[in-house]
């Protein structure tokens, strides 16, 4: 009992210092979400305007594996300030390439800010490394917390710096994004994480067999379906506002309002989870994003996004973290690293995709046609679950 007691303790210190850092970090995309479109129409061709948010996604699922590696070898807080450099190269290349006019340079660095992204989405896994069973939904959630501060940062970021630089608009805000990398490294190096290190010399089960488990699969179709559905319906939302004559400042408050409904309802999730149950939380997030879907149905004005985004937001975090959730009771502790890995890989690979057809579809179909694709996954997940919630398999010893 003591020592359950003295690890929530160290998990306590680690999530404050891990929310800090992903109020920090978790603002790095909504600075690309809310002008990677813009800067991609003044750049490129109108087809290509959603490009850079997409490759944001790409580089979260392509790092995401070299993440796990390096976390692995280094251990958490090393890898976290290596990444916070990485965050600092992809600021100043997507600033660059603005300055430059170099649209393929300005994708360079959304990409490489979605590389710094596989690290930063880590947060919530290291946040449990420490944590006793029953305080692991609740250490995500004080880390997910960050991202409230994160919504407010980063859009405040893009209003107040994106007319920094007169000769090249939005460069200042993608150069804030540097800035707010570099001020990462300092908060990550508080962190006293446990080693991500193998318990036993084999490494566990092997990976084809934890992620063979039906409640593993039912966890990454969950994750993926929030998180996917979330990104499909954000990236194309300020581009649709601003074709229906709302004005880049009502779009750019939308992703912020958007932001705060993906983290403000953190303070309370995790009791939620503790009361409700993990497959109930996330089952009602899943039902929020096919709410905000009709919502999205129902008018274009800036109440009509608005309210989209919220809910939007507000059933991703349920959705997201009653995943990340069910994930962790998957595998043992010499198996979390390779296994929280293949599921972030799994989950942004799925991600990507949807962004990178976002833009496509918005173009070919409009608004409607975004919403209206929400819920056949959102009804496939939800079968998952239920079934899942007859299905009770004891957690790995």
């Amino acid at each position: 009992m003591s020592r359950a007691l003295g690890g929530d303790a160290l998990a306590k210190r680690n999530a404050l210092v891990l929310a800090l850092a992903q109020a920090l970090g978790g603002a790095s995309p909504a600075i690309v979400v809310s002008l990677g479109g813009l800067v991609g129409q003044t750049l490129a061709d109108k087809e290509l305007a959603t490009l850079p948010v997409s490759l944001i996604n790409l580089g979260l699922a392509s790092g995401t594996i070299p993440a796990a590696m390096l976390m692995r070898r280094l251990g958490r807080r090393s890898a976290y300030i290596l990444a916070g450099l990485i965050g600092v190269i992809a600021g100043s290349l997507a600033a660059a390439g603005i300055g430059a006019a170099s649209f393929p340079l300005f994708c360079l660095g959304t990409f490489v800010a979605g590389f710094w992204g596989s690290y930063t989405q880590s947060y919530r896994f290291a946040a449990t490394d420490t944590a006793s069973e029953s305080f692991r939904p609740k250490a995500i959630s004080w880390v997910m917390v960050g991202g409230l501060a994160a919504g407010i940062i980063g859009p405040q970021t893009v209003i107040w710096t994106r007319d920094l630089i007169g000769s090249a608009p939005f460069a200042g805000a993608f150069l804030g994004q540097a800035v707010l990398a570099l001020l990462t490294i300092v908060v990550v190096s508080f962190l006293r994480a446990a080693p991500v290190t193998t318990v036993s010399k084999t490494g566990g089960r092997p990976l084809s067999e934890i992620t063979a488990q039906p409640r593993f699969i039912v966890a990454v179709v969950a994750g993926l379906v929030s998180y996917g559905l979330m990104s499909f319906i954000m990236t194309a939302a300020p581009l649709a506002m601003i074709g229906c004559g709302h004005s880049i400042g009502e779009a750019a408050l939308g992703i912020q309002w958007h932001i705060l409904g993906m983290f403000g309802p953190s303070f309370f999730t995790g009791s939620l989870i503790a009361r409700f149950g993990k497959v109930q939380v996330t089952a009602a997030g899943l039902l929020l994003i096919a709410v905000a879907a009709v919502i999205g149905l129902s008018g274009i004005t800036v109440a009509h996004f608005w309210a989209t985004l919220i809910l939007l937001g507000i059933g991703w975090n349920f959705g997201f973290i009653g995943a990340t959730t069910l994930v962790t009771e998957c595998y043992r502790p010499e198996e979390r690293t390779k296994v929280q890995a293949a599921n972030d890989f799994l989950v942004f690979g799925s991600v990507a995709v949807a962004s990178f057809s976002s833009g496509k579809l918005l173009n070919a179909g409009g608004w409607d046609n975004v919403n209206w694709l929400v819920f056949p996954p959102v009804l496939i997940a939800l079968a998952l679950l239920a079934w899942q919630k007859r299905a009770k398999a004891p957690v790995p010893a």
